[in-house]
Protein backbone atom coordinates (compact mmCIF):
# COMPACT_ATOMS: atom_id res chain seq x y z
CA UNK A 1 0.00 0.00 0.00
CA UNK A 2 1.39 3.36 -1.03
CA UNK A 3 1.89 5.90 1.78
CA UNK A 4 0.05 9.24 1.42
CA UNK A 5 2.04 12.10 -0.05
CA UNK A 6 3.13 14.69 2.51
CA UNK A 7 1.74 18.08 1.58
CA UNK A 8 4.89 20.06 2.44
CA UNK A 9 8.38 18.71 2.06
CA UNK A 10 10.39 21.78 3.02
CA UNK A 11 11.21 22.27 6.69
CA UNK A 12 9.83 25.50 8.13
CA UNK A 13 12.32 25.80 10.98
CA UNK A 14 16.02 26.73 10.90
CA UNK A 15 19.01 24.49 11.39
CA UNK A 16 20.12 24.42 15.03
CA UNK A 17 23.45 26.24 14.95
CA UNK A 18 25.15 28.65 17.32
CA UNK A 19 23.18 31.42 15.60
CA UNK A 20 19.92 29.67 16.51
CA UNK A 21 20.77 29.81 20.22
CA UNK A 22 22.10 33.38 20.04
CA UNK A 23 18.91 34.66 18.42
CA UNK A 24 16.77 32.55 20.79
CA UNK A 25 18.36 34.19 23.85
CA UNK A 26 18.15 37.64 22.23
CA UNK A 27 14.46 37.06 21.45
CA UNK A 28 13.82 35.94 25.01
CA UNK A 29 15.54 39.04 26.38
CA UNK A 30 13.47 41.27 24.11
CA UNK A 31 10.37 39.40 25.25
CA UNK A 32 11.13 40.42 28.82
CA UNK A 33 12.18 44.04 28.23
CA UNK A 34 9.67 44.89 25.49
CA UNK A 35 6.74 43.71 27.62
CA UNK A 36 7.98 45.98 30.43
CA UNK A 37 8.45 48.82 27.92
CA UNK A 38 4.82 48.62 26.78
CA UNK A 39 3.48 47.98 30.27
CA UNK A 40 5.44 50.62 32.19
CA UNK A 41 7.22 53.07 29.88
CA UNK A 42 4.27 53.60 27.54
CA UNK A 43 1.81 53.13 30.38
CA UNK A 44 -0.41 50.62 28.57
CA UNK A 45 -0.82 48.46 31.64
CA UNK A 46 -0.75 44.67 31.80
CA UNK A 47 -4.21 44.10 30.30
CA UNK A 48 -3.78 46.38 27.28
CA UNK A 49 -0.25 45.11 26.68
CA UNK A 50 -1.57 41.55 26.65
CA UNK A 51 -4.35 42.41 24.18
CA UNK A 52 -1.90 44.16 21.84
CA UNK A 53 0.57 41.29 21.92
CA UNK A 54 -2.19 38.68 21.51
CA UNK A 55 -3.31 40.40 18.29
CA UNK A 56 0.29 40.62 17.08
CA UNK A 57 0.81 36.96 18.03
CA UNK A 58 -2.08 35.71 15.87
CA UNK A 59 -1.05 37.93 12.95
CA UNK A 60 2.55 36.69 12.81
CA UNK A 61 1.43 33.10 13.42
CA UNK A 62 -0.94 33.42 10.46
CA UNK A 63 1.94 34.65 8.29
CA UNK A 64 4.17 31.82 9.52
CA UNK A 65 1.57 29.18 8.62
CA UNK A 66 1.02 30.73 5.20
CA UNK A 67 4.72 30.56 4.37
CA UNK A 68 5.65 27.52 2.28
CA UNK A 69 9.18 27.26 3.66
CA UNK A 70 11.44 28.63 6.38
CA UNK A 71 11.62 32.42 6.04
CA UNK A 72 14.06 33.91 8.63
CA UNK A 73 12.22 37.21 9.05
CA UNK A 74 8.78 35.65 9.58
CA UNK A 75 10.03 32.77 11.75
CA UNK A 76 12.08 34.86 14.17
CA UNK A 77 9.46 37.62 14.37
CA UNK A 78 7.04 34.89 15.45
CA UNK A 79 9.51 33.74 18.11
CA UNK A 80 9.95 37.30 19.42
CA UNK A 81 6.19 37.89 19.61
CA UNK A 82 5.46 34.50 21.15
CA UNK A 83 8.17 35.11 23.75
CA UNK A 84 6.41 38.33 24.79
CA UNK A 85 2.97 36.73 24.71
CA UNK A 86 4.08 33.65 26.63
CA UNK A 87 5.62 35.88 29.30
CA UNK A 88 2.39 37.90 29.54
CA UNK A 89 0.28 34.75 29.93
CA UNK A 90 2.17 33.87 33.11
CA UNK A 91 2.25 37.49 34.31
CA UNK A 92 -1.52 37.77 33.93
CA UNK A 93 -2.09 34.58 35.88
CA UNK A 94 0.25 35.77 38.65
CA UNK A 95 -0.41 39.51 38.83
CA UNK A 96 -3.88 39.74 37.33
CA UNK A 97 -5.63 36.70 38.79
CA UNK A 98 -3.35 35.93 41.71
CA UNK A 99 -2.50 32.36 40.71
CA UNK A 100 0.54 31.20 42.74
CA UNK A 101 3.69 30.62 40.71
CA UNK A 102 3.87 27.07 42.08
CA UNK A 103 0.52 26.29 40.45
CA UNK A 104 1.47 28.03 37.19
CA UNK A 105 4.70 26.02 37.07
CA UNK A 106 2.85 22.75 37.68
CA UNK A 107 0.08 23.52 35.16
CA UNK A 108 2.42 24.58 32.35
CA UNK A 109 4.67 21.59 33.06
CA UNK A 110 1.70 19.26 32.65
CA UNK A 111 0.46 21.05 29.52
CA UNK A 112 3.94 20.92 27.99
CA UNK A 113 4.30 17.25 28.91
CA UNK A 114 0.91 16.38 27.40
CA UNK A 115 1.80 18.28 24.22
CA UNK A 116 5.07 16.37 23.90
CA UNK A 117 3.26 13.08 24.56
CA UNK A 118 0.56 13.71 21.97
CA UNK A 119 3.17 14.93 19.45
CA UNK A 120 5.31 11.83 19.89
CA UNK A 121 2.43 9.32 19.89
CA UNK A 122 0.97 10.79 16.70
CA UNK A 123 4.19 11.63 14.83
CA UNK A 124 6.76 9.23 16.39
CA UNK A 125 9.31 12.07 16.71
CA UNK A 126 9.83 15.38 18.51
CA UNK A 127 12.60 16.59 16.23
CA UNK A 128 12.15 20.15 14.99
CA UNK A 129 13.68 19.10 11.68
CA UNK A 130 10.57 17.12 10.82
CA UNK A 131 8.18 20.10 10.67
CA UNK A 132 6.79 19.26 7.24
CA UNK A 133 3.03 19.24 7.90
CA UNK A 134 0.50 21.68 9.32
CA UNK A 135 -0.25 19.32 12.21
CA UNK A 136 3.39 19.17 13.24
CA UNK A 137 3.72 22.92 12.92
CA UNK A 138 0.70 23.48 15.18
CA UNK A 139 2.22 21.15 17.79
CA UNK A 140 5.59 22.87 17.41
CA UNK A 141 4.30 26.39 18.07
CA UNK A 142 2.04 25.19 20.87
CA UNK A 143 5.11 23.65 22.47
CA UNK A 144 7.08 26.88 22.01
CA UNK A 145 4.29 28.85 23.71
CA UNK A 146 4.24 26.51 26.70
CA UNK A 147 8.05 26.58 27.00
CA UNK A 148 7.99 30.38 27.28
CA UNK A 149 5.13 30.36 29.77
CA UNK A 150 6.80 27.63 31.83
CA UNK A 151 10.21 29.29 31.66
CA UNK A 152 8.65 32.53 32.89
CA UNK A 153 6.90 30.80 35.79
CA UNK A 154 10.00 28.86 36.87
CA UNK A 155 12.28 31.88 36.48
CA UNK A 156 9.99 34.17 38.47
CA UNK A 157 9.42 31.50 41.12
CA UNK A 158 13.10 31.11 41.90
CA UNK A 159 14.46 34.58 41.13
CA UNK A 160 11.67 36.61 42.77
CA UNK A 161 9.42 34.59 45.06
CA UNK A 162 12.24 32.44 46.47
CA UNK A 163 14.64 35.38 46.53
CA UNK A 164 17.40 33.79 44.47
CA UNK A 165 17.75 36.93 42.36
CA UNK A 166 18.04 37.31 38.58
CA UNK A 167 21.83 37.18 38.51
CA UNK A 168 22.06 34.00 40.58
CA UNK A 169 19.20 32.48 38.60
CA UNK A 170 20.98 33.29 35.35
CA UNK A 171 24.25 31.79 36.58
CA UNK A 172 22.42 28.67 37.75
CA UNK A 173 20.74 28.28 34.35
CA UNK A 174 24.09 28.68 32.54
CA UNK A 175 25.56 25.92 34.71
CA UNK A 176 22.61 23.61 33.99
CA UNK A 177 22.77 24.29 30.23
CA UNK A 178 26.52 23.60 30.30
CA UNK A 179 25.83 20.27 32.00
CA UNK A 180 23.21 19.45 29.35
CA UNK A 181 25.73 20.29 26.61
CA UNK A 182 28.32 17.99 28.18
CA UNK A 183 25.71 15.25 28.57
CA UNK A 184 24.80 15.65 24.90
CA UNK A 185 28.46 15.24 23.98
CA UNK A 186 28.39 12.05 26.05
CA UNK A 187 25.46 10.57 24.07
CA UNK A 188 22.44 12.26 25.63
CA UNK A 189 19.65 12.17 23.05
CA UNK A 190 19.86 15.28 20.87
CA UNK A 191 16.12 15.98 20.78
CA UNK A 192 15.84 15.66 24.57
CA UNK A 193 18.86 17.93 25.08
CA UNK A 194 17.43 20.49 22.64
CA UNK A 195 14.08 20.86 24.41
CA UNK A 196 15.64 21.06 27.88
CA UNK A 197 17.96 23.82 26.70
CA UNK A 198 15.12 25.57 24.88
CA UNK A 199 13.05 25.82 28.08
CA UNK A 200 16.03 26.99 30.14
CA UNK A 201 17.01 29.79 27.77
CA UNK A 202 13.84 31.65 28.82
CA UNK A 203 14.94 32.38 32.43
CA UNK A 204 18.47 32.95 31.11
CA UNK A 205 17.28 35.60 28.66
CA UNK A 206 15.10 37.21 31.33
CA UNK A 207 18.04 37.43 33.71
CA UNK A 208 20.17 39.02 30.99
CA UNK A 209 17.43 41.51 30.18
CA UNK A 210 16.98 42.55 33.80
CA UNK A 211 20.75 42.83 34.33
CA UNK A 212 21.09 45.17 31.35
CA UNK A 213 17.97 47.26 31.95
CA UNK A 214 17.99 47.66 35.74
CA UNK A 215 19.61 50.84 37.18
CA UNK A 216 23.22 50.62 38.37
CA UNK A 217 22.16 51.28 41.95
CA UNK A 218 20.10 48.09 41.72
CA UNK A 219 22.99 46.03 40.42
CA UNK A 220 22.29 46.40 36.70
CA UNK A 221 23.96 48.28 33.88
CA UNK A 222 21.25 50.95 33.81
CA UNK A 223 20.48 50.78 30.08
CA UNK A 224 16.73 50.80 30.64
CA UNK A 225 14.09 48.73 28.86
CA UNK A 226 13.94 51.03 25.82
CA UNK A 227 17.66 50.98 25.04
CA UNK A 228 17.99 47.28 25.86
CA UNK A 229 15.06 46.40 23.58
CA UNK A 230 16.45 48.51 20.72
CA UNK A 231 19.97 47.06 21.03
CA UNK A 232 18.73 43.48 20.99
CA UNK A 233 16.21 44.08 18.20
CA UNK A 234 18.99 45.58 16.05
CA UNK A 235 21.23 42.59 16.89
CA UNK A 236 18.44 40.16 15.97
CA UNK A 237 17.80 41.99 12.71
CA UNK A 238 21.51 41.98 11.84
CA UNK A 239 21.82 38.23 12.43
CA UNK A 240 18.61 37.51 10.49
CA UNK A 241 19.93 39.50 7.50
CA UNK A 242 23.24 37.64 7.77
CA UNK A 243 21.49 34.26 7.81
CA UNK A 244 19.17 35.23 4.98
CA UNK A 245 22.20 36.03 2.84
CA UNK A 246 24.45 33.15 3.83
CA UNK A 247 21.68 30.49 4.20
CA UNK A 248 23.66 29.03 7.11
CA UNK A 249 20.51 28.23 9.07
CA UNK A 250 18.81 26.21 6.34
CA UNK A 251 18.96 22.46 6.72
CA UNK A 252 21.12 21.23 3.87
CA UNK A 253 19.70 17.73 4.02
CA UNK A 254 17.16 17.00 1.33
CA UNK A 255 14.11 14.81 1.51
CA UNK A 256 12.26 13.61 4.56
CA UNK A 257 14.58 12.54 7.37
CA UNK A 258 14.27 9.10 8.80
CA UNK A 259 12.39 9.12 12.05
CA UNK A 260 12.18 5.38 12.69
CA UNK A 261 13.98 4.12 15.76
CA UNK A 262 15.00 0.66 16.77
CA UNK A 263 13.53 -0.82 19.93
CA UNK A 264 16.87 -0.46 21.69
CA UNK A 265 17.09 3.18 20.63
CA UNK A 266 13.56 3.89 21.84
CA UNK A 267 14.27 2.25 25.19
CA UNK A 268 17.47 4.28 25.55
CA UNK A 269 15.71 7.58 24.83
CA UNK A 270 12.87 6.65 27.18
CA UNK A 271 15.34 5.83 29.95
CA UNK A 272 17.17 9.13 29.40
CA UNK A 273 13.90 11.07 29.44
CA UNK A 274 12.74 9.45 32.69
CA UNK A 275 16.16 10.02 34.26
CA UNK A 276 16.14 13.71 33.19
CA UNK A 277 12.63 14.20 34.60
CA UNK A 278 13.61 12.60 37.90
CA UNK A 279 16.74 14.74 38.19
CA UNK A 280 14.85 17.97 37.49
CA UNK A 281 12.05 17.01 39.89
CA UNK A 282 14.50 16.18 42.67
CA UNK A 283 16.67 19.26 42.13
CA UNK A 284 13.71 21.57 41.49
CA UNK A 285 11.57 20.45 44.41
CA UNK A 286 14.62 20.15 46.66
CA UNK A 287 15.71 23.68 45.78
CA UNK A 288 12.20 24.97 46.34
CA UNK A 289 11.92 23.34 49.78
CA UNK A 290 15.39 24.57 50.77
CA UNK A 291 14.69 28.18 49.76
CA UNK A 292 11.21 28.11 51.32
CA UNK A 293 12.58 26.83 54.62
CA UNK A 294 15.29 29.48 54.58
CA UNK A 295 12.75 32.23 53.98
CA UNK A 296 10.40 30.76 56.61
CA UNK A 297 13.16 30.75 59.24
CA UNK A 298 14.02 34.36 58.42
CA UNK A 299 10.36 35.30 58.67
CA UNK A 300 9.88 33.60 62.02
CA UNK A 301 13.04 35.18 63.40
CA UNK A 302 11.89 38.64 62.33
CA UNK A 303 8.13 39.10 62.44
CA UNK A 304 5.14 37.05 61.35
CA UNK A 305 3.05 39.99 60.05
CA UNK A 306 3.49 42.83 57.56
CA UNK A 307 2.81 45.43 60.24
CA UNK A 308 5.77 47.79 60.59
CA UNK A 309 7.70 46.23 57.69
CA UNK A 310 6.34 48.48 54.95
CA UNK A 311 7.56 51.82 56.33
CA UNK A 312 10.39 52.08 53.80
CA UNK A 313 8.03 51.67 50.85
CA UNK A 314 5.63 54.22 52.31
CA UNK A 315 8.49 56.72 52.58
CA UNK A 316 9.54 56.18 48.96
CA UNK A 317 5.99 56.70 47.70
CA UNK A 318 5.52 59.81 49.86
CA UNK A 319 8.72 61.22 48.38
CA UNK A 320 7.41 60.38 44.91
CA UNK A 321 4.16 62.20 45.69
CA UNK A 322 6.11 65.28 46.82
CA UNK A 323 8.12 65.24 43.58
CA UNK A 324 4.93 64.81 41.51
CA UNK A 325 3.43 67.88 43.19
CA UNK A 326 6.56 69.84 42.29
CA UNK A 327 6.54 68.28 38.79
CA UNK A 328 10.03 66.86 39.28
CA UNK A 329 9.37 63.76 37.18
CA UNK A 330 13.04 62.90 36.78
CA UNK A 331 13.22 62.28 40.53
CA UNK A 332 9.88 60.47 40.35
CA UNK A 333 11.29 57.99 37.83
CA UNK A 334 14.45 57.53 39.88
CA UNK A 335 12.35 56.78 42.96
CA UNK A 336 10.24 54.39 40.90
CA UNK A 337 13.38 52.39 40.09
CA UNK A 338 14.28 52.33 43.79
CA UNK A 339 10.74 51.30 44.75
CA UNK A 340 10.74 48.42 42.28
CA UNK A 341 14.16 47.21 43.38
CA UNK A 342 13.36 47.35 47.09
CA UNK A 343 9.99 45.66 46.55
CA UNK A 344 11.47 42.86 44.42
CA UNK A 345 14.28 42.34 46.92
CA UNK A 346 11.80 42.00 49.79
CA UNK A 347 9.33 39.87 47.86
CA UNK A 348 10.48 36.48 49.11
CA UNK A 349 10.09 37.38 52.79
CA UNK A 350 6.98 39.59 52.58
CA UNK A 351 5.11 37.20 50.30
CA UNK A 352 5.80 34.35 52.70
CA UNK A 353 4.28 36.33 55.58
CA UNK A 354 1.01 37.26 53.84
CA UNK A 355 0.68 36.25 50.19
CA UNK A 356 -2.82 37.71 49.73
CA UNK A 357 -1.93 41.16 51.01
CA UNK A 358 1.40 41.08 49.16
CA UNK A 359 -0.44 40.44 45.87
CA UNK A 360 -2.75 43.39 46.54
CA UNK A 361 0.16 45.70 47.31
CA UNK A 362 2.11 44.40 44.31
CA UNK A 363 -0.78 45.30 42.00
CA UNK A 364 -0.99 48.83 43.38
CA UNK A 365 2.78 49.32 43.03
CA UNK A 366 2.65 48.12 39.41
CA UNK A 367 0.14 50.89 38.67
CA UNK A 368 2.43 53.42 40.35
CA UNK A 369 5.42 52.25 38.28
CA UNK A 370 3.43 52.41 35.04
CA UNK A 371 2.26 55.97 35.77
CA UNK A 372 5.71 57.18 36.87
CA UNK A 373 7.57 55.65 33.93
CA UNK A 374 5.23 56.86 31.23
CA UNK A 375 6.98 58.67 28.38
CA UNK A 376 4.84 61.71 29.22
CA UNK A 377 3.88 61.35 32.89
CA UNK A 378 0.46 62.69 33.84
CA UNK A 379 0.57 64.35 37.26
CA UNK A 380 -3.06 63.56 38.07
CA UNK A 381 -2.66 59.87 37.17
CA UNK A 382 0.50 59.67 39.24
CA UNK A 383 -1.23 61.22 42.24
CA UNK A 384 -4.19 58.84 42.00
CA UNK A 385 -1.90 55.82 41.67
CA UNK A 386 0.31 56.91 44.57
CA UNK A 387 -2.59 57.76 46.87
CA UNK A 388 -4.26 54.41 46.20
CA UNK A 389 -1.00 52.55 46.76
CA UNK A 390 -0.26 54.48 49.95
CA UNK A 391 -3.72 53.64 51.23
CA UNK A 392 -3.05 49.93 50.71
CA UNK A 393 0.44 50.12 52.21
CA UNK A 394 -0.65 52.11 55.27
CA UNK A 395 -3.53 49.72 55.86
CA UNK A 396 -1.23 46.69 55.78
CA UNK A 397 1.52 48.40 57.83
CA UNK A 398 -0.62 48.87 60.93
Amino acid sequence: MQEPVVKQLISKVPEVTIFFWIIKILCTTVGETFADFLNFNLGFGLTNTTIIMAIAFFIVLFLQFRAKKYVPGIYWTTVVIISVFGTLVTDNLTDGIGVPLEISTAVFSILLGLTFLFWYLSEKTLSIHTIFTTKREVLYWLTILFTFALGTAVGDLYSEQLGLGYLNTGITVIIIISCIFLAWKMKLDGVLAFWIAYILTRPLGASLGDFLSQPKVNGGLGLGTTVTSVIFLVAILAIIVFLAVTKMDINAKSGTPKTEQTNDSKKNVMAQTIAALCIFLIVGIGGYVWRSNTIASQTISSQASLGGQLTGFIKIENDMLTNVNSKNFRSVKTSADDLEHQWDTSEAKLRKIDGTTWTKIDGSIDIVLAAARSANPDASKCKVALNNSLSVLNGANK
